[in-house]
């Protein structure tokens, strides 16, 4: 699989604080890579970063090539990011949220439709799109941001706690979106302090703590290594 983000000797700072100290890693198309660790550890520094919200102090980052510091407009092209406290525009009906989000990206009034109805798939919320956001549920409003998130097909779609806050039934219908999502070609940049959302999701691993990352690797190859029955128990041996 072709690498299309590569990340080297990334490194930035808050004032005295080093939230990253150099970390590296790639995330190959169609693969769901998963960037985990303790509160602290630099996860969401990082996801901004790659997301053009926040400048790096050292180091690089590339989507298939285009520099995010030189380039974020392109990358911006090319990315879709889903923050952890995201919200919609509560007095939009869902529909109406969709179209909105969509006009950002598309080029033509026919690529709009074409994102509102895989939107509309996505989402899987029937008659409430045509209500308004604020009557939904927590789990109907982060099904519709998954939805905003990745009806235009981005490059890299970018998840911090992609379920954060769901029930066990809206967790499971959330993961198998991202997953069926993913086989079309979509990569996935993840990060969630859920273990099993993280071994049932990911194809790769990087565990990350105070700005550096520890391991990379399958979510087999590090229970091998550690001797572990899951991704909590190697979690705990690495970061204790």
């Amino acid at each position: 699989m072709e690498t299309i983000l590569k990340v080297r000797n990334l490194k930035k700072t808050y004032g005295r604080i080093y939230a990253l100290k150099g970390i590296d890693f790639d995330v190959k198309e169609g693969e769901i890579f998963a960037l985990i660790g303790p509160n602290g550890a630099g996860k969401t520094t990082t996801l901004r970063i790659i997301a053009t919200l926040l400048s790096p102090d050292e180091g690089s980052v590339e989507l298939v090539g285009y520099d995010v510091k030189k380039e974020p407009e392109k990358i911006r092209e090319m990315i879709s990011y889903l923050p952890e406290e995201a919200g919609a525009y509560k007095n939009l009906t869902g529909i109406e949220y969709l179209r909105f989000m969509a006009n950002f990206y598309a080029r033509n009034e026919r690529e709009v439709e074409e994102f509102v109805k895989r939107g509309e798939e996505i989402a899987d919320l029937g008659e409430r799109l045509k209500d308004k956001v604020g009557t939904y549920s927590k789990g109907m409003v982060r099904k519709l941001l998954l939805a905003r998130t990745l009806m235009i097909k981005p490059t890299l779609a970018i998840l911090d706690e992609p379920t954060s806050g769901l029930d066990v039934i809206n967790s499971l219908e959330v993961r198998e979106i991202i997953k069926n999502f993913v086989r079309e070609g979509v990569s996935v940049l993840l990060s969630s302090h859920n273990m099993l959302e993280i071994e049932f999701l990911s194809d790769r691993v990087a565990i990350i703590d105070n700005g550096v990352i520890l391991e990379t690797g399958t979510p087999q190859e590090l229970k091998d290594k550690y001797s572990s029955r899951n991704l909590e128990e190697v979690f705990r041996r690495i970061v204790g």
